[in-house]
């Protein structure tokens, strides 16, 4: 081999490997830290970027991008007093990619520690249930703290959250309990509100039925009378358009006597003043009248009437004839028979253990 060849060689291989180490080919979201001679230099972009071979060097590979962070579960002391083991999520992003590899010697493990603190200052100021129902307000707070202190290492704080917060277990059966009498609390309270309105509305419903029964029975109450008041007007105007004669008015008061005393709730039975002129009356019509001149029936039509009863008295001339007499004997005997059955009635409703009229002691 040609003796000249040889150093061409290891020129060349000399210059490839200055070329290759002098050139940097930097990934997207990604950023290197350059140090020459041990003393950082400048921070490499997203690209291709050259450097001094062999005086140059990369320190340190960042990812810019935002990353998650979670802790492991930590022991918490509350004001009340109780221990609870809290979990964080932390989102953070670099900013600054020269002080987060200078300026702090493990971010990761100093945003821990400090979250750690920042908590137990936040919850030692908490009871169990305002740390519970005040999660945005201690996000908020570590958010601020944390956000301050690792302004000066580069690093941007976004988001802090509480992932869990686990009390001790006597507490969780302690809470199941509460929260368990309550629902009951609520349960029973909709059942008595429930049964409530339920009698409420039967009241109601109750009230309007009688309301709309009475009012029924009163309109068929108010037409029962319109009706027999129609009935009796009726009837009167017939016995006057039809000029009924007296003395069929008086039979018929006679036969309408015995059934005053039909009802079981008469207890006493009060005989009608009229019943000795009906009586009368009926005399009358069964009795030989003897013609009269027109003079005298004049007369008698005009005649003074009795005082007690304004019925007219019988003259001198009036004859009864032996039918006549013993008609009115019957209907007076009727009419005794039905006030003396009238009396025994009234009697027996009284005492039960007398025996009625027409009885026998045996049976």
């Amino acid at each position: 081999m040609d003796p000249v060849v040889i150093p061409l060689l290891v020129a060349a291989l000399v210059v490839v490997f200055l070329v290759a180490s002098s050139v940097r080919i930097v990934p997207q979201a990604r950023r290197y830290n350059v140090e020459r001679f041990g003393r950082y230099r400048r921070t490499l972009q997203p690209g291709l970027n050259l450097v001094v071979p062999v005086a140059d060097r990369i320190n340190t590979k960042l990812d810019v991008r935002e990353q998650v962070y979670s802790s492991d579960p930590r022991p918490v002391i509350t004001e009340d007093n109780l221990v609870v083991n809290i979990d964080t999520v932390l989102y953070y992003q670099i900013t600054d990619p020269r002080a987060a590899a200078y300026e702090v010697a493990d971010y990761l493990q100093a945003i821990d520690q400090l979250t750690v603190t920042t908590l137990r200052n936040v919850i030692g100021s908490m009871d169990l249930e305002e740390t519970l129902t005040s999660r945005e307000e201690i996000n908020s707070r570590l958010r601020a703290v944390l956000d301050d202190a690792t302004g000066k290492w580069g690093i941007r704080v976004n988001r802090v959250e509480i992932k869990a917060i686990d009390p001790p277990a006597t507490i969780k059966e302690a809470m199941e309990k509460q929260m368990r009498a309550e629902r009951d609390k609520r349960a029973a309270i909709l059942h008595a509100e429930g049964e409530r309105q339920a009698k409420i509305l039967t009241a109601e419903g109750t009230k309007q039925k009688d309301i709309l029964e009475a009012q029924g029975t009163q309109q068929a109450m108010i037409l029962r009378a319109d009706g027999e008041a129609k009935a009796v007007e009726l009837v009167f105007q017939a016995v006057h358009r039809n000029n009924a004669d007296p003395k069929i008015l008086a039979y018929k008061y006679l036969e309408t006597l015995p059934h005053l005393a039909n009802s079981d709730n008469n207890t006493f039975w009060v005989i009608p003043g009229e019943l000795t002129e009906a009586v009368r009356t009926v005399t009358r019509a069964f009795g030989d009248q003897p013609a009269a001149p027109p003079e005298e029936a004049a007369g008698a039509g005009a005649g003074p009437s009795s005082d007690e009863g304004g019925t007219p008295e019988l003259d001198a001339g009036w004859t009864v004839s032996s039918a006549a007499a013993a008609a009115a004997d019957e209907a007076g005997k009727q009419a005794a028979a039905a006030v003396s059955d009238a009396k025994a009635e009234a009697e027996a409703a009284k005492s039960p253990q007398t025996p009625r009229r027409g009885q026998t002691s045996g049976g």
